[in-house]
C-alpha cells in the first residue's frame, strides 16, 4: 500500500494535510493537521472500501432473504401472491435441495434419452441413428457397405470430480469434493441446454435418415416388382 501511496502520487497529504471545498465557490480551504494522521486514515478508509467491497460481490455467501409477504394467496405449487414493500408481487419459494435435485435429474433423464443408459440396456437417440445408418448404408438395402461416420458418444455429465484426501474431525480418510451451490446450478444449466440442443439435432438426423431408408425401401420394392414382371414374361414365353 505504502509502495503505491506516496509524495509523487499525494503531495497534498505528506505536506499540507487535505482539502475540502467549500459551498460552490471555487476556493479550496486547506484543513491542515498532523499529515500522518491523516495518511493512516486514507489508508484505512481505503482497506475498510475494499474489505466491504468484497463481501458486498461475493456471490457465494450465505446472506438473509426477507420472504415475507402480506395479503398472501397460493398460486400454485411453490407460488403465491402478495403484498412486500407496498408492491404486489408473485412470489415463488423453494428449498434449495429441492431444486437442485429437480435440475440434476432433469439433465440426467434428457441425457439417457439422448445416449442411452447401459444399466437398463436402452440405445438412445445416438443408437437409434447408428442403427439407421447401418441399415442405410448395407449392401442389402442398395448400399456400399461403408458405415457412415457417427460422432462419439459425450456423456456431458460423467465429468469426474476432483477430491481432496485428507483426514477428517472425526480422524477418518476421507476423500472430499467441494462446490459452490451457483457454480453447481450453473454448471448443470448448462449441461440441460446442451442437451436439449443435441436431442433436437438427433431427432433431425434420425428423420432424415429414416426418409432415406423409406425412399431406398420403396425403390427396392419397385425394382423387385419390375424383376419379377420381366421373369413370368419370359416364363411365359
Amino acid at each position: 500500500m505504502l509502495g503505491i501511496i506516496g509524495k509523487k502520487n499525494f503531495p497534498s497529504i505528506f505536506k499540507l494535510g487535505y482539502h475540502v471545498r467549500v459551498g460552490n465557490s471555487k476556493k479550496w480551504k486547506n484543513m491542515k493537521g498532523n499529515s500522518m494522521t491523516n495518511l493512516r486514515f486514507f489508508i484505512l478508509s481505503l482497506t475498510f472500501g475494499y474489505l466491504g467491497f468484497g463481501c458486498a460481490s461475493n456471490p457465494n455467501r450465505a446472506r438473509k432473504i426477507d420472504t415475507e409477504i402480506e395479503n398472501n394467496s397460493s398460486v400454485g405449487g411453490e407460488e403465491q401472491i402478495g403484498v412486500k414493500d407496498g408492491n404486489l408481487v408473485v412470489q415463488k419459494k423453494v428449498l434449495m435441495n429441492e431444486e437442485l435435485r429437480r435440475l440434476q435429474n432433469e439433465v440426467f433423464e434428457t441425457e439417457d434419452r439422448v445416449y442411452g443408459n447401459r444399466k437398463f440396456g436402452s440405445e438412445g437417440l445416438y443408437g437409434v441413428l447408428k442403427q439407421c445408418r447401418i441399415k442405410l448404408t448395407s449392401k442389402a438395402y442398395g448400399g456400399d457397405g461403408k458405415l457412415i461416420w457417427t460422432e462419439p458418444m459425450d456423456r456431458v455429465s460423467d465429468k469426474e470430480a476432483e477430491y481432496e484426501v485428507g483426514i477428517d474431525e472425526k480422524k477418518k480418510i476421507v476423500a472430499v469434493s467441494e462446490e459452490f451451490i451457483k457454480d453447481r446450478i450453473k454448471r448443470f444449466q448448462e449441461y440441460k441446454q446442451i442437451l436439449q440442443k443435441r436431442e433436437d439435432e438427433y431427432s433431425e438426423k434420425i428423420d432424415i435418415c429414416d426418409a432415406a431408408m423409406a425412399s431406398r425401401k420403396h425403390d427396392l420394392e419397385a425394382q423387385q416388382k419390375v424383376d419379377s414382371r420381366k421373369l413370368e414374361s419370359k416364363n411365359a414365353q
